[in-house]
């Protein structure tokens, strides 16, 4: 009774039942509305995992875009500047690091013929920068190389900030500092001419609108700063999400006052937030199959039942009530799986499409990019399986335990 060929017992009644149509048309329905409800349930988690995985990566690629993977940075402002040779090389050596650029950092007022704005002005060196920050790697025009010193130096500045004021490359701007030189009445604001030598465009509105980028002497000039001072040095690592660990070793090597922050510690409020929603997100679609599942306890108390002259015959033939469990436990568990699957083909298909033809549009002037970006990882479809089948199967106890009660002799009695 054990084994119908190499299919047990169990497995083998409980596909009959699941699958068999005779006189119980309206329980197979409910098995069917079971599987489906699975299915979108599954479909959807993918999907929506899948996209909001691409958002925060695109988001993250944006931000580090415009942003090191760490900052050395000082408690004293001047030992960067005096030792920067030695901590260069430090940091180059640094296990890790593959990159490495100082850079100086401020707030300053541009203007030009369309208006005035504030914006950050950083000063980088032209060389290495586009090894540090990938922005400034594909201009949206201009070239990276015209920053460069002179008269009037070169400034790369966002597209959202050039169509503000109404400028493009070679147009001429003037950078204000408030603190750009020391006189007697003490500081006083500095104006210096500056050459538009590139446009760059992110996507993001607070960097498009609000950065400006030049070489470190006119950063130096136009601020009224020493010639060999620097605000940090900007980091890239081999590892994105080992940059923590990273930051700590460099942080010990260098010793005091020095100190890293990496771009997990500077961003971590926005990708705290953005785990946060999508582990929401996951708990709401998992209603969906939630209520998949109640359609499964629905349809196996029905089956039990429909099936209780059945049950009372085999286990007057020698089932037991944890053979007759079991049957009620695979027939949910094989509702479960098939849902399972149908979810799997209908939520990575959608997705394939979604990837491949970006027939879903966004508007650019609201998002950081035109089409919906889906990205669906292993673990996220594995994660979404394994919670599907668990919701299947907790399903399947309480009509389990019912059917295995029933004693033979009763239920004889009342057929």
């Amino acid at each position: 009774m054990r084994q119908y060929g190499r299919m047990s017992f169990e497995l083998y009644v409980a596909l009959r039942y699941l699958f068999s149509r005779r006189r119980q048309t309206f329980i197979f329905v409910i098995s069917l509305m079971s599987i489906l409800g699975v299915a979108i349930g599954v479909g959807a988690l993918v999907l929506v995992l899948g996209v909001y995985n691409g958002m925060s990566t695109d988001l993250r690629d944006k931000i580090l875009g415009a942003n090191a993977h760490g900052i050395v940075l000082s408690h004293v402002s001047s030992a960067l500047g005096e030792q920067l040779p030695e901590v260069m090389q430090k940091v180059k050596q640094a296990r890790g690091v593959v990159a490495a650029m100082p850079f100086i950092y401020s707030e300053v007022m541009l203007s030009a013929g369309g208006g005035v704005k504030g914006v950050v002005l950083r000063g980088i060196d032209p060389e290495t920068a586009p090894e540090v920050l990938t922005m400034l790697r594909p201009l949206a025009s201009g070239a990276l190389k015209r920053v460069r010193e002179g008269s009037p130096p070169g400034i790369i500045i966002g597209d959202d900030l050039a169509r503000r004021l109404q400028i493009m490359p070679g147009s001429r701007v003037n950078i204000l500092s408030p603190a750009g030189q020391r006189g007697a009445a003490g500081y006083q604001p500095s104006v210096r001419p500056f050459e538009v030598a590139g446009i760059f465009k992110t996507g993001m509105y607070e960097y498009d609108s609000s950065l400006a980028f030049t070489n470190m002497a006119a950063a130096r000039q136009v601020l009224g700063l020493p010639e060999d001072f620097i605000s940090g040095i900007e980091i890239t690592v081999d590892d994105l999400f080992n940059a923590d660990r990273t930051a700590i070793a460099l942080a010990e090597e260098l010793g005091m006052p020095f100190y890293v922050r990496s771009w997990m510690e500077m961003n971590a409020n926005i990708f705290a937030a953005l785990k946060l929603e999508k582990f929401g997100m996951f708990i709401l679609l998992t209603m969906v199959v939630l209520i998949g599942s109640f359609s499964i306890v629905t349809s196996l108390v029905m089956l039990v039942m429909e099936k209780t002259r059945d049950i009372a015959v085999m286990m007057a033939m020698g089932a037991t009530a944890r053979m007759i469990r079991r049957i009620f436990i695979f027939q949910g568990c094989i509702i479960g799986f098939i849902g399972t699957l149908l979810g799997y083909a209908f939520g990575l298909s959608l997705g394939y499409l979604l990837k491949k033809y970006q027939f879903i549009k966004l508007p650019e002037n609201v998002y950081t990019l035109d089409h919906l970006p889906i990205i669906i990882t292993v673990s996220d479809v594995l994660l979404i399986g394994a919670a599907a089948m668990l919701l299947c199967f907790l399903a399947t106890i309480y009509p389990a335990r019912q059917a295995a009660r029933l004693e033979p002799a009763e239920a004889m009695r009342f057929e």
